[in-house]
């Protein structure tokens, strides 16, 4: 990576988990800021915590896709995280969401243009179908930001192990697919809240966040929204109104239901 590509690498990582100083001489060490509570892996499934409100899943999930809106929208290169998982999502003091762990970021200089690469990396049950061919876009992190949006709603693992068979692992977005194949999906994604939510929440809520996880998992990436579109939606859902302009949502029919509330 030349210098002026790192600098701008330090930029992206100061909009994110701040950047508190750097050497690059002998060997590179980054100095980030201390971040009180964890990851948002461990405030899901962690037993010995209390459990996360709905609120504030909905606003670190807002703050997360900030964070990767910026990398993806507003910087030359554009950054691919491609390592977006609940581990790599960092809870400050104030329980706001910083995207974290930029070890497997990729550049490419045009924004929604796919580039071949023969490693594949990221975390197995966040990686998308294009993924075993090579083909990196931003795409991908939308994706595996879809599979964080089912885990703030279900605290469940990204692979699980499958009741049905009794055997093998089943993948998260394929048990979410399930739910919406049944006549009332909302009646079947009750049975998949994390159970330390208890009644606290809006189940239209919950609907409306996993609507919009489903579309970010689509198996086509080209039907996947963009993090600007995410953010807001987002931005909706944790809002106390629904009046927003869905104009730009019109080539994304299910964003566009999930905005307007249908």
């Amino acid at each position: 990576m030349g210098l002026h590509s790192f600098c701008q690498y330090l930029f992206v990582l100061e909009c994110t988990v701040r950047l508190i100083g750097y050497c690059v001489e002998g060997s590179l060490f980054l100095v980030y800021e201390y971040i009180e509570n964890g990851n948002l892996r461990q405030h899901l499934r962690d037993s010995g915590r209390d459990p996360m409100p709905w609120s504030i899943r909905v606003r670190i999930a807002l703050d997360s896709a900030r964070g990767l809106e910026y990398i993806h929208e507003h910087t030359v290169p554009v950054y691919i995280h491609r390592d977006i998982k609940s581990e790599n999502i960092l809870i400050d003091k104030n329980y706001c969401g910083k995207v974290a762990d930029f070890g497997l970021t990729k550049l490419t200089e045009v924004g929604n243009s796919s580039i071949p690469t023969s490693n594949i990396m990221g975390t197995f049950g966040y990686m998308p179908p294009e993924n075993a061919y090579g083909s990196v876009s931003p795409k991908l992190d939308v994706y595996a930001f879809g599979v964080v949006l089912y885990e703030l709603i279900s605290a469940k693992e990204a692979v699980i192990k499958d009741s049905e068979s009794g055997s093998g692992m089943k993948g998260l977005v394929s048990l979410f697919e399930k739910a919406f194949e049944q006549p009332d999906p909302k009646e079947d994604l009750k049975k998949l809240i994390d159970p330390r939510l208890g009644d606290d929440y809006s189940i239209d809520s919950v609907h409306k966040m996993a609507q919009l996880a489903q579309v970010c998992t689509d198996s086509d990436p080209q039907r996947r929204p963009s993090m600007r579109s995410i953010v807001v939606a987002l931005m909706a859902l944790s809002s106390t109104t629904m009046d927003w302009d869905i104009a730009s949502f019109h080539q994304h029919p299910t964003i566009s239901s999930l905005m307007s509330g249908r």
